[in-house]
């Protein structure tokens, strides 16, 4: 199982709109590097679900439920999907700033690539923003 970060400003496509519909499109990313990283998603990886933008903090856990498939948006076909869906929402969203601000998550890619839309994320990195969320989470 591997681990990923899934980046979404909350007035296009929010936590609640992802609990809402269940499982959906994570449809879009015109982005190649973004693009292989959904290409490597493979059926219940995790995924973090961070609201970007204003408020700059994961808020949530998908789950991969499909791997990847053309982005239906993609005029060109260049660009993939996956479906995913909703397992868990943190108790305590983990800010950016918390993120910045913690030694273990000096690397994490959130950081050095911040434009990055769909990102991968260390197991260790993972277990420390499970904690600092004040959940458990068991897959």
């Amino acid at each position: 199982m591997k681990y990923w970060l899934l980046k979404s400003e909350p007035e296009a496509w929010s936590w609640d709109n992802q609990v809402k519909e269940g499982a959906s499109m994570w449809e879009g990313v015109r982005n190649y590097q973004a693009r292989n990283n959904l290409k490597e998603m493979k059926k219940n990886d995790l995924c973090f679900f961070y609201h970007s933008v204003k408020q700059k903090s994961i808020v949530g856990i998908v789950k991969v439920v499909k791997e990847h498939y053309p982005d239906p948006t993609d005029e060109t076909k260049r660009f993939v999907v996956v479906d995913v869906k909703a397992t868990k929402k943190l108790r305590n969203p983990v800010s950016l700033d918390q993120i910045k601000g913690n030694n273990k998550l000096k690397d994490i890619a959130l950081v050095k690539q911040s434009r990055l839309s769909v990102m991968p994320i260390k197991k260790i990195e993972w277990e420390e923003i499970i904690k600092l969320s004040s959940i458990s989470y068991n897959k």
